[in-house]
């Protein structure tokens, strides 16, 4: 059987939350130092390391039958790749963002205006759907500076905290698209690796779905069950067991983990105590 050729960014954040996931698939990946691609000890797959913004390319030509790389960067190298999952990490914005001494009150003021960016399809794609005509100066790295040196009116770059924008006298005005990390496939997969893919695409979503859940156990008087379960929203309905002391029952549910602090007054009053939240690891729905 051929391996699945995964293409995943040489370095980076990206590159380690990619391992990651499909180390918490299974997936073993003996990838030392410097090493182009990896052989998977116990799944068939093959990882390939590349530069981030050759990878649209390579999936589109079948060198890699799939790839982890950010949505951002699908959309610039406008390549023809097939989005088939987000993953949820990696999530950043890419952003227009103009000196704090200009006036700016919506995208219109960007009018006529020069602006610097390393993603000029985005950005062109961003103003014609804006009827904004504007002066595109492409360059590579350092695009916040631009301002400063007489460049550039404004940039358009990719923002996670917004920091760097802080520290060089920028402020951020409009998103011009959110992005995480998805994984897209090639127009050239074959059968064989598609069915491969299937199989890794139901380990991530197990993984995926386990992250923001967690596992509540609680004691509930019996004649509060009710009043309780009604409060707790699950996979389909609550788990509620007998307990050896006469009059109270376990009631066990898996909840978002956001929810969790919205409801645990509520819990307390209704009457649970012994209240436990468990980490999940994989979850198969």
């Amino acid at each position: 059987m051929e391996p699945l050729r995964i293409a995943v960014q040489k370095k980076g954040r990206l590159l380690d939350e990619s391992i990651e996931l499909l180390k918490e698939c299974g997936i073993k990946i003996d990838n030392g130092r410097d090493q182009l691609k990896a052989i998977a000890r116990n799944f068939p797959i093959e990882v390939l390391y590349l530069r981030n913004a050759d990878i649209p390319q390579y999936i589109q030509d079948g060198v890699a039958d799939i790839g982890i790389i950010g949505e951002n960067t699908i959309i610039e190298k406008n390549k023809e790749v097939e989005i088939v999952k987000k993953l949820g990490f990696s999530k950043c914005r890419l952003s227009l963002a103009t000196p704090k001494e200009m006036t700016y009150k919506d995208v219109k003021d960007l009018e006529g205006k020069r602006i610097a960016t390393s993603y000029p399809v985005s950005l062109q794609l961003f103003l014609d759907r804006n009827n904004i005509k504007a002066d595109i100066h492409e360059i590579s790295g350092s695009v916040e500076i631009a301002p400063n040196i007489g460049l550039a009116d404004a940039i358009c770059d990719l923002v996670s905290t917004g920091s760097t924008l802080f520290k060089n006298g920028l402020e951020e005005q409009d998103i011009v698209l959110k992005s995480e990390a998805v994984i897209a496939t090639s127009p050239k997969i074959d059968a064989e690796r598609r069915a491969i893919l299937d199989r890794l695409l139901f380990r991530i979503n197990a993984v995926l779905e386990a992250r923001n859940k967690k596992y509540l156990l609680m004691n509930v008087p019996t004649d509060k069950i009710q009043a309780v379960t009604a409060l707790l929203p699950g996979m389909r309905s609550p788990t509620v067991l007998p307990l050896a002391e006469k009059g109270w029952s376990s009631v066990h549910t898996v909840i978002d983990e956001s929810r969790f602090w919205d409801i645990i007054d509520e819990l307390r009053i209704t009457g649970a105590e012994g209240i436990l939240i468990v980490p999940i690891d994989k979850m198969i729905l």
